[in-house]
């Protein structure tokens, strides 16, 4: 697909890239279908061009492969080795064609080559002293917010932390399931908050087409959709599913570019697509990917991966997009973090509902530099001529 123009968007020159670890403890362990989360370990990344000017972004990757094969520490050396160089010390006209000269012979690593394209995108919005979110196209000043629960010890203890979203304000409750805490769990949360309340269930892959029948039993939930059931790399045997159930069944894992959207759309595979944009590879493809399912009709919402602020601020202005018409994973700082590491901290109003910094340049919030220092645990400066690397 031909990358449509982009208004306003400026030539980037690249002098440095300053890759920074740091470590932030969640709020409360964070359980999904492959595993628990206490702490996140994050990848931040600094681009300064050779006029000084800055910007920030985030790598999603987690810290073991339970969501991709990539890692922070997969990542971090794809960034060293292979995708800063591409970028370093040469003059690029627009953010909009940095994912093809990432693609270009450097298979696979999409939240590496994401990390560095967002961060073009981000000083892109910073030189042009536009927000990111008009930048990209966005159109919407305020974005329907939802909240992921991970998996708890009881459906009662479930139950207690819907309701309380429910009373927070937030526009959809997504319970995320594995076999033998699915059913009980779900039938209990629909019953607790009645019908009039948006429910989803994300598997995270966590299931086989053995479990058909007993998949089928959610439809009795009127849920908005069932997020990834299956195989992260499997479309066929959704396709096979999504005619059995009346529940739509939402991609997530499965859709790693525009390609496999194609596919899913011709398949049937599914009736919903969550784009992360770390997941596809950056904003450029994030947006093709939510073109191609706008023309078929298809529903989109932007998914999180436990982002500090930074990560965050790309998720929001990819969110302002006009077919991003389902309630975002986008909770407020509050929700994971006792401080996060921007100025203001996201926050969600009484309607459950984010703003959109469309009127402030960049990304709209302010990176808090000095918390940065505290929680860094490793640095790297890449530059055009010579790495220096200082680890503590």
């Amino acid at each position: 697909m031909t990358p449509r123009p982009v208004s306003s968007a400026p030539a980037l020159d690249i002098e440095s890239i300053t890759l920074r670890e740091i470590r932030l403890t969640l709020k409360e362990p964070f359980r999904i279908s492959s595993g628990v989360m206490r702490e996140r370990r994050i990848a931040l990344l600094e681009l300064t061009d050779r006029d000084g000017a800055t910007a920030w972004s985030e790598c999603v990757a987690f810290q073991l492969p339970i969501y991709t094969s990539e890692t922070i520490d997969t990542a971090w050396l794809a960034l060293r080795e292979w995708l800063a160089p591409r970028v370093l010390g040469r003059s690029i006209e627009g953010p909009q064609l940095v994912h093809a000269l990432l693609e270009r012979d450097i298979r696979g690593h999409n939240m590496a080559k994401a990390a560095l394209e967002m961060g073009c995108w981000g000083l892109g919005a910073a030189i042009a002293d536009l927000s990111l979110s008009k930048l990209l196209g966005g159109t919407r000043d305020r974005i329907p917010t939802g909240i992921s629960l991970g998996i708890q010890s009881e459906p009662a203890a479930l139950v207690a932390r819907a309701q309380l979203a429910v009373r927070d304000g937030y526009r959809k409750i997504k319970v995320k399931i594995r076999p033998e805490q699915d059913i009980d769990y779900v039938r209990a949360v629909r019953e607790a908050l009645g019908s009039s309340i948006g429910i989803m269930a994300d598997a995270n892959s966590a299931y086989t087409t053995s479990d058909t029948a007993h998949l089928v039993r959610l439809d009795e939930f009127g849920l908005i959709m069932l997020e990834q059931p299956l195989g992260d790399d499997d479309l066929v045997r959704h396709a096979a599913l999504q005619r059995q159930m009346t529940t739509p069944i939402c991609l997530d894992e499965s859709v790693t570019g525009v390609d496999r959207a194609e596919d899913m759309i011709a398949l049937g595979s599914g009736r919903i697509v969550n784009i992360k944009p770390g997941r596809v590879g950056g904003l450029m493809v994030a947006r093709q990917i939510h073109d191609v399912c706008q023309h078929a009709g298809i529903p989109v919402w932007c998914g999180g991966m436990l982002e500090s602020g930074i990560g965050r601020a790309y998720n929001v202005a990819l969110a302002s997009l006009p077919n991003f018409s389902l309630p975002g994973d986008l909770s407020p700082s509050a929700r994971y973090w006792d401080r996060d590491i921007v100025t203001p901290e996201w926050t969600m109003d009484a309607d459950g509902m984010v703003r959109v910094p469309r009127e402030t340049a960049g990304l709209g919030v302010a990176v808090d530099r000095d918390y940065i220092d505290s929680l860094t645990v490793r640095t790297e400066v890449l530059r055009a001529e010579r790495t220096m690397v200082s680890v503590s």
